[in-house]
């Protein structure tokens, strides 16, 4: 399957899409991760241990987002430069279903399945 300009926008449109509700949620989630207190006399130790945890998660969901940034940014990229659609590894077209999924996808089904064995 081939990709026309129309699929180009729609992709391009949910890369765009998605990278601002990324960062919306990002701006969202900044106290999050902030340094935990540790005075015992305003928080208990249980309470302590459960924000110290809690901020952990907090700051493994915005390394993530931020990686999720990249990848939504190279791809944005790639359809300006107008090599959006091939696999990185293979050069070959990417199915536009595996895009429809992920618009950020930079790899064939067949190579990232590779990728993931070694």
């Amino acid at each position: 399957m081939t990709m026309n300009n129309s699929d180009l926008q729609k992709f391009k449109q949910l890369l765009e899409t998605q990278r601002d509700e990324l960062m919306s949620s990002q701006q969202l989630a900044q106290s999050s991760t902030e340094t935990v207190e540790l005075d015992q006399a305003s928080v208990g130790r249980i309470s302590r241990m459960d924000a110290m945890q809690s901020q952990s998660m907090a700051v493994e969901t915005t390394r993530l987002r931020q990686q999720q940034l990249r990848k939504i940014s190279t791809a944005l990229a790639l359809i300006d430069s107008g090599d959006y659609g091939y696999c990185l590894v293979c050069d070959e077209d990417i199915d536009l279903r595996r895009l429809a999924i992920d618009p950020a996808s930079s790899m064939c089904v067949l190579c990232a399945s590779k990728q993931e064995l070694s």
